[in-house]
């Protein structure tokens, strides 16, 4: 099968006054229909900067991701963003909900922003499969650190994304909960769907079809 997410030769250069810091130095890999592939390392080895650039939330400064095919790279952000809004869900450690919107308006929201099809998975089937369909209607500063997690699971699986990245999912969550998570982006990939899972967790890493360990900046593993 052609992967669903690509990159190729990635580099990304950071400046502070004459210091130069190279975050990715070559980085490479490809995720497949079907596939849950981890992407593992020490803090500071460029990961959260890999998962920015195959969002396209960031430009790297050398080399090409691509989504099914189609470049994301060097094309402007409102592009960018178009394919990120129809191909990809995003679970962030933080911040994937609106503060002011409720979890099911957040839904509703990234379903408008996506242009999400009208063959989506219905709203409320999607909260209960995400475990937060008792809390549809409570804000994000009224939900616990395992609620925000699952409330921004079904914002990223709003639009039932090819390509799901997820950093750190399991970080702040009871075994549980965790385990919950982590069973939904399976699922998701057993029906076609690409997941890239940034992690520290070695029982993360060993659930994933592959492991990819950054350290400095490149592949190792």
């Amino acid at each position: 099968m052609e992967p669903l997410l690509e990159a190729e030769n990635l580099y990304r250069f950071f400046h502070a006054g004459e210091d130069e810091t190279l975050a990715l130095r070559g980085v490479g890999l490809t995720v497949r229909p079907k596939e849950v592939v981890a992407v593992t390392g020490p803090s500071g080895s460029g990961k959260s900067t890999l998962l920015s650039c195959l969002a396209g939330l960031d430009e790297p400064d050398g080399g090409m991701v691509r989504i099914a095919g189609e470049r994301l790279s060097r094309r402007p952000e409102e592009e960018r963003a178009r394919v990120r809004g129809r191909q990809i869900g995003m679970l962030f450690q933080q911040e994937n909900l609106v503060g002011h919107l409720s979890v099911s308006e957040n839904v509703r929201l990234a379903r408008r922003l996506g242009k999400g099809d009208a063959q989506a998975v219905p709203l409320a089937e999607l909260l209960e499969a995400c475990g937060i369909s008792h809390r549809a209607d409570a804000r994000p500063n009224h939900l616990s650190g395992g609620e925000l997690v699952r409330g921004g699971l079904a914002v990223a699986l709003a639009n039932d994304p090819k390509i799901i990245l997820a950093d750190e999912p399991t970080g702040e969550l009871d075994g549980a909960t965790a385990d919950r998570v982590l069973a939904l982006l399976h699922r998701y990939a057993e029906n076609g769907a690409a997941v890239l899972i940034v992690t520290h967790s070695p029982a993360v890493a060993g659930a994933a079809d592959r492991e990819i360990r950054l350290v400095d900046g490149r592949v190792t593993a």
